[in-house]
């Protein structure tokens, strides 16, 4: 299928930089994969930028993992991580010299500047201050989401940032995922026309809810942030990114309703280790999730070389979070959320997050007025209502080792790359995802939190 065919069958004139002939494949009738072909901005990196990781988990692990694969790119000369287990391992992979490890972040700004870049991927609560040390000494900086707990941190990293004219990329990777560039570039094109609203749904299955907002990191907002930030300032993001105008009020809705002491079945226990007379049909069984299936348990900092995997998870569900049964934690998170929204010139938003899902991913509905779009990250379906026609497009994107049940769409690479053409190039352009550029969505979300708790209409105020 060529390129003018594939327009033809869109319905909307596109230009390359939309649908370009090297990035589509035809897979059946009217069914076309493609890729994101690379940002014609990007230039020779002639020399890898360097970076120093402040928090070596699951997220430092991700864009390190990058940096591995990638070490023209990106380099991790240096990194902050006060479990041992974990600074290690991480130094191993990067071959971090002992000078440059340190435990906690405040040692790495004891010595003067000694990379390009500072990535931020400490726990939510310990972003604000590290990142405004950065800025003070003049790093660029890779600050996983959300921004800050607070709407006043956010505005002064914002602040900062500008002043010191430093480039902070916040984390919001759906943004660089196949998908919903590809949705953003459609919709900009005029693919289904003027459009008027918006429905999205982040189903996060029900077992990574009670890893990550039930016994997690995330458990309690009260320590980290709320849930509309900690985990759907992606989704708020998604939604002004591919809409595209301002948000201007915005209402919400939602409660802790299942993960609590009151809905505990009779005969469970503290732990699902003490003899929990139901861990066996529980389906949030920490037995079954991590020691059985292995599923997420990189967070119990299990050797590489143990030889009894097994054993070692189930010692460590004896003394951490993840053993504790899920009806007795400290947790306040909701566990469903809805929030609608009204953008300038009238156009509306429903985003719907949701626990209770057996699937994870998300899932987008666009109404325009010359057509609609349905997708899930796998396929977007386009209908055009003046000739009927329905066009599906599957984009080629895989996230990365860890993150398959995350719904990231491969984004998380994408951004990394991008990340390292504009500290090289000194460029902000070769991001989406700049301060400038995010800060919006997280304003949304500290709004619709406010909404939730007030019970009433707010508006959004840049």
């Amino acid at each position: 299928m060529n390129r003018r065919s594939l327009i033809k069958n869109l319905g909307v004139t596109l230009g390359a930089a939309i649908i370009a002939p090297e990035t589509i494949a035809k897979i059946s009738d009217d069914t076309f994969s493609y890729v994101i072909p690379a940002n014609p901005n990007h230039k020779p990196i002639p020399k890898a930028v360097t970076a120093i990781t402040l928090g070596a988990g699951n997220r430092g692990n991700v864009y390190g993992g990058f940096a591995a694969a990638n070490p023209d790119h990106l380099d991790i000369i240096g990194v902050a991580e006060p479990i041992p287990y974990r600074n290690d391992k991480y130094a191993k992979l990067h071959k971090i010299a002992d000078e440059n490890r340190f435990n906690t972040w405040e040692d790495v700004f004891k010595r003067p500047k000694f990379a390009d870049a500072i990535i931020i991927t400490t726990p939510d609560n310990l972003h604000y201050a590290p990142c405004m040390k950065a800025l003070e000494m003049g790093y660029d900086i890779l600050l996983e989401k959300p921004i800050a707990p607070t709407e006043k941190e956010c505005r002064a990293i914002l602040a900062l940032a500008r002043k010191n004219k430093r480039i902070v990329a916040v984390c919001h990777v759906l943004r660089y995922a196949p998908y919903f560039v590809k949705l953003k570039e459609l919709l900009a094109a005029g693919a289904v026309g003027q459009v008027m609203s918006v429905q999205h749904l982040e189903p996060i299955e029900h077992t990574h809810m009670a890893h990550s907002y039930v016994r997690g990191n995330w458990h309690n907002s009260k320590q980290t942030t709320p849930i509309i930030l900690a985990k759907s300032c992606h989704d708020l993001d998604i939604i002004k990114w591919v809409i595209d105008k301002p948000c201007e009020e915005i209402v919400a809705m939602g409660d802790l309703k299942w993960f609590k002491a009151s809905n505990a079945p009779a005969g469970s226990t503290d732990r699902c280790t003490d003899g929990c007379k139901v861990e066996r049909e529980c389906p949030y069984s920490a037995i079954k999730e991590y020691v059985e299936r292995g599923g997420r348990n990189s967070v119990l900092d299990i050797p590489a070389d143990t030889v009894d995997k097994k054993a070692m998870a189930m010692e460590r569900l004896k003394t951490t979070n993840y053993g504790r049964c899920v009806y007795k934690m400290d947790n306040d998170q909701p566990d469903h959320y809805i929030t609608s929204m009204r953008f300038k010139d009238g156009v509306t938003a429903n985003f719907s997050m949701e626990a209770f899902a057996s699937y994870h991913g998300r899932r987008t509905r666009v109404f325009g007025a010359m057509g609609d779009m349905v997708g899930d990250m796998t396929e977007l379906v386009i209908t055009d209502f003046k000739t009927g026609k329905v066009t599906k497009l599957k984009p080629i994107a895989e996230d990365v080792e860890g993150y398959k049940n995350s719904g990231h769409g491969g984004g998380d690479w994408l951004l990394a790359r991008d990340f390292a053409q504009a500290v090289a190039h000194q460029d902000p352009k070769m991001l989406t995802s700049t301060i400038d550029e995010s800060i919006e969505s997280h304003l949304m979300g500290f709004m619709a939190e406010q909404s939730r708790k007030t019970k009433k209409v707010t508006a959004v105020v840049v």
